[in-house]
């Protein structure tokens, strides 16, 4: 398998840790979004999207890391993220989407750019349209979270996890005060002492710079 990745795409950093937590075999494709480089003719052949990231397989290419990660689910089950009966999986979707649907599709880079570029917005400005939305979501999933769980659903990572750690990630470095969700912040912590997150890091990509 190849993932077309960027080391701070979040979408990307979802789909380097779920490979990492199934142990897959995995080829990493650099593709620099700062440089437009998803928009080049040789990657749009690969993915028409034109977005980040893509996993090439043997059956050919998918884009959307949602789908991605259902499809290595479904073919790697041997280390399940998304477990426990129906409504148990439906809570692990639920925050799956509460962070890719509701939180990062206006937040991303693209986002920030037309900000930027054709509204006319300065730094400032950015900084807080970023804050104000994962502000919003984060008190929507802060109050969802059990406590008691040492992740979001249960006591093992899912795929809740996956993608909750690169938001927060990114909210760390927008600098969203973190003390206002003390769970979510734990559980952060804690999925960054494991080695499938913390190789799946942005700062420890090969593009890292």
């Amino acid at each position: 398998m190849k993932l077309y990745t960027y080391f701070r795409s979040s979408a990307a950093y979802r789909v380097r840790i779920a490979l990492n937590l199934k142990n897959i075999s995995h080829e990493l494709v650099t593709v620099n979004l700062l440089k437009s480089e998803q928009q080049g003719a040789e990657y749009l052949d690969k993915n028409p999207q034109g977005l980040l990231p893509a996993l090439e397989t043997d059956e050919g290419v998918l884009a959307q890391s949602m789908a991605i990660l259902e499809y290595l689910e479904e073919t790697h089950p041997q280390t399940p993220l998304l477990f426990g009966n129906a409504w148990q999986k439906a809570q692990i979707r639920n925050l799956c989407y509460a962070v890719a649907c509701d939180i990062h599709p206006i937040d991303n880079l693209r986002v920030l750019k037309y900000l930027s570029s054709e509204l006319g917005a300065d730094d400032d400005a950015k900084n807080t349209w970023y804050r104000h939305w994962v502000e919003i979501g984060f008190e929507k999933i802060e109050k969802s979270l059990d406590g008691n769980n040492d992740y979001c659903v249960g006591n093992t990572p899912s795929l809740a996890d996956v993608c909750l750690i690169p938001q927060v990630f990114n909210a760390y470095r927008f600098k969203v005060d973190m003390t206002a969700y003390p769970k979510i912040a734990a559980i952060y912590e804690r999925c960054n002492k494991l080695d499938a997150f913390i190789d799946a890091a942005p700062q420890n990509q090969p593009d890292a710079a």
